[in-house]
């Protein structure tokens, strides 16, 4: 995991004395006077690593509270959600291999609401997504989605409450994006009623009401899910863990998967040898195969659509991929 090195922690910082003897023993058992050198993360929050140089141990401290974001109450909030997803999911059995989710090692309010986990090696499936767009080879790729598949359908299926989905929760969530492409002006008046009409036919499918409640991951994108030897797949940041319908994970990672192709070659159907052979693999951890993938390929261009709208209201995208962008999510949500 690389960032950017910013300098080493000064002994007088309090975090100095946090990591020495309330972190840093859990790992390595060493608690004598370390040097801290730091890394800043790419990451939506203030996310850092800091790395013993005498141990070479290493930890990932992430800060709820920052200039960015400066409500106390909520920022305490989602650390304390974070924090106890972590220890849920992996109290659920999903430790060590070939499903991991990273060990938080502490938190603590009073240091801008910082929650410390263990710090793991592995490559992003950005990183691997990537790989085989600019080398065209394609094997790695395949391999790796199917030990994603296999780790969602674990994920989910571990934690399924026998309720029905509550899908205008999501639709509800769709609203906001809606109103926020509006507000940044990335479509109109005209396009926004068609997506709330496209939302309202979605609603009226029993379909999206018929699956039982799972928890999902809930932030299921390319940067959150590192990959090992074998079917190792790592997961952290769980702070959006919700329950919710299966495919609001996988079809966000088929939404990603085609985000990914569809901006470095322009085809947006470059990736969906990829999205078909994930799903495949989803569906494989079903007792029937078939009717799970033709039930979940079913529901999966609403949830492709709205992960399209979320990624095209991102300041970092450029106007003509956000058009291409908005474009393609209408055509899933028209697949109703």
């Amino acid at each position: 995991m690389n960032g950017t090195y910013l300098g080493r922690l000064s002994e007088y910082d309090p975090l100095h004395g946090y990591l020495q003897h309330d972190i840093l023993p859990q790992i390595s058992g060493y608690s004598g006077n370390s040097t801290y050198r730091v890394f800043k993360l790419n990451a939506s929050n203030d996310v850092y690593m800091y790395e013993d140089r005498d141990t070479g141990t290493k930890v990932i401290g992430k800060f709820f509270l920052s200039s960015r974001k400066k409500d106390a109450v909520k920022a305490n909030s989602r650390l304390t959600r974070e924090f106890n997803n972590l220890c849920m999911m992996r109290n659920s059995g999903l430790t060590g291999y070939p499903h991991d989710v990273v060990r938080p090692l502490g938190r603590n309010h009073s240091m801008n609401a910082l929650l410390v986990t263990e710090c793991c090696e592995g490559e992003l499936l950005s990183e691997v997504i990537l790989e085989a767009i600019q080398n065209c080879y394609y094997g790695k790729l395949f391999h790796k989605l199917t030990a994603l598949a296999y780790f969602l359908s674990t994920f989910h299926n571990r934690t399924a409450v026998g309720e029905g989905v509550e899908f205008h929760q999501v639709c509800d969530y769709m609203d906001r994006l809606i109103g926020k492409l509006r507000e940044i002006r990335a479509i109109g008046g005209a396009e926004a009623d068609e997506l709330y009409w496209l939302r309202d036919q979605w609603r009226n499918q029993p379909r999206m009401w018929e699956d039982q409640k799972v928890l999902v991951h809930g932030d299921a994108t390319p940067e959150n899910f590192m990959f090992g030897e074998g079917l190792k797949v790592i997961t952290f940041d769980l702070e959006r863990t919700q329950y919710a319908d299966r495919v609001f994970d996988t079809g966000r990672i088929a939404g990603e998967l085609k985000h990914f192709f569809m901006r470095a070659t322009g085809n947006k159907d470059a990736a969906e040898p990829f999205i078909g052979h994930f799903l495949w693999e989803y569906a494989c951890h079903f007792p029937n195969r078939d009717s799970a993938f033709q039930s979940i390929t079913s529901r999966t261009p609403f949830y492709m659509g709205i992960n399209l709208l979320r990624i095209a209201r991102n300041s970092w995208v450029d106007p003509e991929h956000r058009h291409r962008l908005i474009n393609e999510a209408k055509e899933c949500l028209r697949r109703y």
